[in-house]
């Protein structure tokens, strides 16, 4: 019996659907809007209303919880590259150290007023292949 397992496996092992969701997630972080599966999908929502939270905490603690969960990993800058950034050019950072901005700065003031429920899922149709029901899941433009 499956009493209190609220985990939807999606026929992964833990560590692919643990890659796999955040993957998904600095996709969904960076574009806003992305496509996949209906199942994916509603497992995916519950990790993306949790990363708003977190967000709109804004704290240390939360900024490396986030980190963790979308499995980033920082790349080492130069001392040439560091004086560049202090100066304004984040040309040098790779695109994890700008999800984690983005997600702290940009969607963490646009969620501050809301308690909860930053995702839509809109379902479309059947995907050519194997009939799996797609869908679209995106931040509400709140």
């Amino acid at each position: 019996m499956r009493h209190l397992n609220q985990t939807c496996k999606l026929n992964r092992t833990t560590s692919h659907r643990r890659c796999m969701f955040a993957n998904m997630l600095k996709s969904l972080v960076t574009k806003e809007k992305i496509q996949t599966t209906v199942p994916k999908a509603k497992a995916l929502r519950r990790y993306a209303d949790q990363l708003i939270t977190l967000a709109k905490k804004g704290t240390l603690a939360a900024r490396r919880q986030a980190i963790a969960e979308l499995m980033i990993r920082f790349n080492t800058l130069t001392p040439k590259e560091q004086r560049a950034v202090k100066e304004g050019d984040t040309s040098a950072y790779n695109d994890d150290r700008l999800v984690i901005a983005k997600l702290f700065d940009d969607l963490a003031a646009r969620f501050a007023n809301r308690n909860g429920g930053y995702t839509r899922i809109i379902k479309q149709g059947y995907r050519v292949g194997d009939n799996a029901q797609t869908c679209i899941i995106e931040y509400l433009a709140d």
